[in-house]
């Protein structure tokens, strides 16, 4: 047995029996792991208000050899998504972030890259500003993947867009000129291109005293959204709920 610790963000939790949980968490050094937490309702010591999808704790865990599930021993509260203020909307968002990343991201695989990337759209994911880590997160995280694609040029032909002229579309990988349309895809307005091309190139930060209302790049979520489910292949219940909002 290896005992392991390591800094780790809550994905999901499901009940085995009347106190002890599976707990699906993404660690910074080990990727996602899966683990069971006995008597996880009953023990507020080991695990109490460090449960909650989005919660950064310190994980400590035990490996066993032929064991698919780790033993959750403890998890040390670092910062809970309750400190702050919580409406519909940043629920949402919060449980977008938390079914991309089970659903995207394959066991005992660290990702480095993408644990900072949660850690800082966690950071600026408020009541006031969800829409920009949202979409932030939505468009680096298909850029991690490796399912996003050129920005600049169309998919087919390689010829460079102009802004407001990209278009994409559900069933189909890329973006295209004005000559290779996909049928009723959608349109990149110039906004949202320019835009998708500015935060691939900066810190979340810089966009934290930005008005975002919520139409702003709407359209560049839909993108990556689509993308997203595509190459998952299967329906993201959480975007659902945002798209009720």
């Amino acid at each position: 047995m290896t005992l392991l610790a390591s800094d780790a963000v809550v994905l999901r939790t499901w009940p085995v029996n009347e106190s002890d949980l599976i707990v699906s968490f993404f660690t910074r050094d080990y990727g996602k792991v899966k683990g069971v937490a006995k008597a996880a309702l009953k023990s507020r010591k080991r695990f109490g208000g460090a449960l909650e999808p989005m919660t950064q704790a310190r994980a400590f865990f035990a490996e066993r050899p032929r064991q698919e599930l780790v033993r959750l021993d403890q998890l040390e509260l670092q910062r809970s998504p309750l400190s702050m203020p919580v409406d519909y909307t940043r629920a949402a968002v919060l449980s977008f972030y938390a079914e991309v990343l089970e659903e995207a991201l394959p066991e005992h695989d660290p990702q480095e890259t993408v644990f900072r990337l949660l850690l800082a759209v966690l950071e600026q994911t408020s009541v006031e500003q969800p829409w920009m880590p949202l979409t932030y997160f939505s468009l680096w995280m298909t850029r991690l993947m490796g399912w996003l694609p050129d920005l600049t040029a169309c998919t087919l032909c390689g010829e460079r867009f102009v802004a407001g002229e990209a278009s994409f579309h559900p069933g189909a990988d890329g973006l295209f000129c004005p000559l290779h349309r996909q049928g009723s895809g959608g349109l990149l307005v110039a906004d949202s291109w320019l835009l998708a091309q500015r935060i691939l190139r900066t810190p979340i930060t810089a966009f934290g005293e930005e008005p975002w209302p919520r139409r702003r790049a709407q359209d560049l979520r839909r993108f990556t959204l689509q993308s997203l489910e595509r190459h998952l292949e299967r329906r993201l219940r959480s975007a659902e709920a945002i798209s009720r909002i």
